[in-house]
């Protein structure tokens, strides 16, 4: 019985130094593999209270995150009494205001950025121009293809033009307007699409 028990308990001893040797220890296996991204890049999962506080019209303007452009909710203050054109131009004014601006700190978080810089205005057109045509400070050629995107699908999807994905625009030379759309290509990727354009005359 004896040397039963001693065999039995030789083998019990030998068969946990086996299993010892072979188990992974739970402090041995690497699990750092850095933060979790804290928010989806592009993704506003709620309305920014922040960009939405003043009082005004309610209205859209598209930034840059990634290769692509995306709409984001604004406000834009219209004076009371304007005519249409100089309701046209004080909106299209507006909405330059809001590109030029620095995105919140949600939307910087997120990606959003801007390539628009400040300092651009907007004023109606001249003799010879079509009627809902607007003048830039800076000749829409001088912009960055990025800027340009982000202002023709600003302008296009809003008060400040017709409602149909274009908007006429020239810069401040006596060279004829053009009309530029806003396309999914544009959309997509700004950076090497530009918005078609084509010259138009009053009339």
């Amino acid at each position: 019985m004896t040397v039963r028990r001693l065999s039995a308990l030789s083998g019990l001893l030998v068969l946990a130094v086996l299993l010892t040797g072979c188990g992974i220890r739970a402090t041995e296996v690497p699990t750092d593999y850095g933060p979790a991204p804290s928010r989806v890049r592009c993704s506003l999962p709620e309305p920014d209270v922040s960009t939405q506080a003043a009082p005004g019209l309610p209205a859209q303007v598209f930034l840059l995150c990634g290769s692509s452009l995306v709409a984001v909710d604004r406000t834009v203050r219209v004076a009371d009494g304007a005519s249409d054109s100089g309701r046209r131009v004080l909106v299209a004014q507006g909405l330059l205001d809001e590109l030029a601006a620095q995105p919140s700190a949600a939307e910087k978080e997120a990606g959003y950025t801007s390539d628009v810089r400040r300092g651009i205005k907007v004023t109606g057109p001249r003799s010879g121009d079509p009627e809902d045509a607007l003048r830039l400070s800076t000749d829409p050629d001088d912009l960055t293809s990025y800027a340009l995107a982000q202002v023709v699908c600003t302008f296009s999807d809003s008060a400040a033009a017709e409602g149909d994905g274009s908007v006429i625009l020239a810069g401040p030379a006596d060279r004829p307007a053009r009309r530029y759309s806003c396309t999914d290509e544009v959309r997509a990727r700004p950076g090497s699409n530009e918005p078609p354009a084509d010259e138009v005359t009053d009339g």
